[in-house]
């Protein structure tokens, strides 16, 4: 016993070891990985399965109310003093009026029974099982929103991230272009040719560049944990983005603005299926005003002996019965009528939900159209200011060197290429999101 608790011990170390010296995973996923990742590793899409799975469970509780239950029962008793009862006197000879009393029965007693009960009729069980599958539907469709919502963060936050990328490249090409004119400022300076406050100038724009790029990087590092997060994926694992994006693919589904049908979003479905649950709960509040029959079988052994050895010197009988049994439903204090009425009030307030689902569709829709063709305008003037702003500086520049132009006027002009690529990340940022949602409301969000 002691080498087997010795070997386990020694078995755990090494297993606990291994585990902690497991490399972080490094996973290099386009959109769609992440999608499928996620779809198996999200703590909520998880529990939305098992939804599905405690639904099926509960349909085989239904079915089994429509299906033949067989009971057994064992008892053995011993009368420590058999129970007396009285007969009258006149049995005996005695005065009338008078009791003798007698015992009947054996001191030991066994009995062994078998009973099978069988629903033969239940309306409230037969509207049970015609639900069943309704009630799967609704747990699937119930997962389908859940996917749908963790598809839409994931599919936000990976496409912010790529765009990020650009970011960097920007401020990358603008700390570049600092660091040049540096070089050109302090030469001139140690030449006699320029002043120190245009050194400085030049350095302040600099540092303010790399702390940008330090905000950034910060930024982009949350979104990462965030991503993974959403994931399922352990924050120790590296996240390697493949996709890429561009101002095309952004554009695509323009052309498709208002072809939708309620029917694609998974909102829509599930109240349908809720819906057509309510209406089963008003007929089976209905069904309980409809008798109910049933068919019940026993068969019972039976021995009796005065010794305790029963088994092997006892008398056994035995006995078996048939009953088929019907419940007419009377009166029940009205709660019958109350359960219908409130099963219909339910009803309605699912049907009244659908429509309200219909004008929020419609509603959202109309208006994520309108913000995507606003996000691609904004993103294609931004575009253009980028350009400009590229092209002002190239000519400041060359003035610059020229002797031609300031130390301002290229200050100014790198100062307004920033914002212009501030507001172009920006209007990318917007356009990722309002396609996004764009393709969420219509229901086209794979």
């Amino acid at each position: 016993m002691k080498v087997l608790k010795s070997t386990l011990l020694s078995g755990l170390i090494f297993i606990s070891a291994k585990a902690v010296s497991q490399e972080p995973a490094v996973h290099a996923f386009s959109i769609k990985d992440c999608i499928d990742y996620a779809m198996k590793n999200n703590v909520q899409v998880k529990n939305a399965l098992l939804d599905i799975q405690v639904q099926q469970q509960d349909n085989r509780v239904t079915t089994a109310q429509a299906l033949p239950s067989l009971n057994g029962s064992a008892g053995f008793t011993d009368y420590l003093k058999i129970p007396t009862q009285l007969l009258p006197g006149e049995f005996f000879g005695q005065p009338a009026g008078t009791y003798v009393p007698v015992q009947f029965g054996t001191k030991y007693n066994a009995s062994g029974s078998v009973t099978l009960q069988q629903t033969l009729f239940d309306g409230q069980v037969f509207i049970g099982l015609k639900a069943r599958k309704t009630s799967i539907d609704y747990r699937r469709k119930s997962l389908a929103v859940t996917q749908d919502m963790i598809k839409q963060n994931i599919y936000k936050i990976y496409y912010q991230l790529v765009v990020s990328k650009t970011q960097i490249q920007q401020i990358d090409a603008n700390i570049n272009r600092s660091k040049d004119l540096l070089r050109v400022n302090a030469a001139l300076q140690k030449n006699g040719f320029g002043e120190q406050i245009e050194v400085d100038r030049t350095s302040v724009q600099l540092a303010n560049f790399q702390t940008n790029r330090l905000s950034v990087e910060s930024t982009i590092s949350n979104g990462y944990y965030g991503l993974k997060f959403l994931l399922g994926m352990p924050v120790k694992d590296s996240l390697v983005l493949t996709d890429t994006l561009s101002e095309d693919q952004l554009k695509q589904g323009l052309l498709n603005e208002g072809a939708y049908t309620y029917e694609s979003r998974s909102d829509y479905q599930v109240l349908q299926s809720t819906v057509k649950l309510q209406e089963f709960n008003v007929k089976r509040y209905k069904m309980a005003f409809i008798p109910t029959l049933s068919l019940t079988g026993n068969f019972l052994r039976q021995g009796q002996s005065t010794e305790f050895n029963i088994f092997s010197k006892g008398q056994w009988f035995n006995s078996s019965y048939a009953a088929v049994n019907l419940s007419v439903p009377l009166f029940n204090g009205f709660s019958k009528d109350a359960n219908i009425k409130k099963a219909k009030f339910q009803l309605e307030q699912a049907q009244n939900q659908l429509a309200d689902l219909k004008n929020s569709i419609d509603n959202s829709a109309i208006q994520a159209t309108n913000n995507f063709h606003t996000a691609i305008s904004t993103l294609d003037d931004q575009q253009r200011n980028v350009e400009l702003a590229e092209r002002v500086y190239a000519q400041s520049q060359k003035r610059y060197e020229s002797g031609l132009g300031t130390l301002l006027d290229i200050t100014n002009a790198q100062a307004d290429l920033s914002i212009a690529q501030s507001n172009y990340i920006n209007a990318m940022y917007d356009a990722v999101i309002a396609k996004i949602d764009y393709l969420y409301a219509t229901g086209q969000l794979q």
